[in-house]
């Protein structure tokens, strides 16, 4: 009698290797998924309250991660872990899907375009340890190989009024790239501009998106040599909601 025959009998091992897989593939389907959902979940309506629908697949069991360089542990994903804050908005309709629409001064209070989030208020860090971006005063290694060096130019703001002088550049180590300019205001006190909207000329850096009277009000770093991921997307939110915010004539058509 031949045994293995008797035992197997007629199973396709090839058709069984194939559903194992389907079944493998799937489950890895389902755990990406899941895993996907450990930020942003459990999702919200317009109000705040949890949305009816969070997907077809459930929440995964809480994960908790060690950050490094002694930075302390996140646990996600958790209920209500969002951004807490009170929005300065109110719906223009009760109609779901209604637009949002400021109810005080948007670049301060940082909404629609000036919106920002609540990222950690700390550094940003390389592999090593060490803040990423730092004033090139403190960084002697670089210097300016090509281009115009800004230092010592004069800030033009949008309506041409002249608001300070470039004092230095701040510079991402890792990436050795100018990140932002720091302007000591005529008024006294520094601010950052982001490099994406300055524009060096020869005789001076033109700042296109705010008014004068706005660099005052440009969200401050608590540090004189780091800026904080937090303070980034302050400083960042601002200018970015200037472009709309700065001049009423910008919140009209342009046709």
């Amino acid at each position: 009698m031949d045994i293995t025959s008797t035992i197997v009998g007629h199973v396709d091992f090839a058709q069984v290797l194939l559903y194992l897989f389907w079944i493998f593939f799937a489950g890895l389907i389902i755990y990406l998924q899941r895993e996907n959902m450990r930020e942003g979940y459990p999702m919200e309506t317009e109000d705040g309250k949890p949305a009816p629908n969070q997907g077809p697949f459930p929440l995964p069991k809480k994960k908790t991660f060690k950050l490094p360089h002694g930075r302390g542990t996140v646990t996600v994903p958790q209920a209500n872990d969002g951004d807490q804050r009170e929005l300065a908005l109110r719906l223009t309709s009760p109609s779901a899907g209604s637009p949002f629409e400021p109810t005080g001064d948007p670049m301060i209070d940082g909404v629609g375009p000036a919106s920002w989030a609540e990222r950690r208020d700390v550094p940003e860090i390389d592999a090593a340890g060490h803040p990423k971006i730092v004033p090139m005063v403190k960084a002697e290694q670089f210097h300016v190989s090509a281009g115009r060096d800004p230092r010592g130019l004069p800030v033009e703001a949008q309506d041409g009024e002249v608001v300070g002088t470039i004092s230095d550049m701040w510079i991402d180590e890792p990436e050795q790239l100018v990140r932002y300019l720091e302007v000591e205001l005529s008024e006294g006190g520094s601010r950052l501009i982001p490099m994406q909207i300055a524009r060096i000329k020869k005789d001076r850096v033109t700042v296109l998106s705010i008014m004068g009277k706005h660099f005052a009000n440009v969200p401050s770093i608590a540090s004189a040599t780091q800026v904080t991921m937090l303070e980034e997307e302050k400083i960042c939110g601002y200018y970015a909601g200037g472009k709309l915010y700065a001049s009423e004539s910008r919140l009209g058509p342009l046709v």
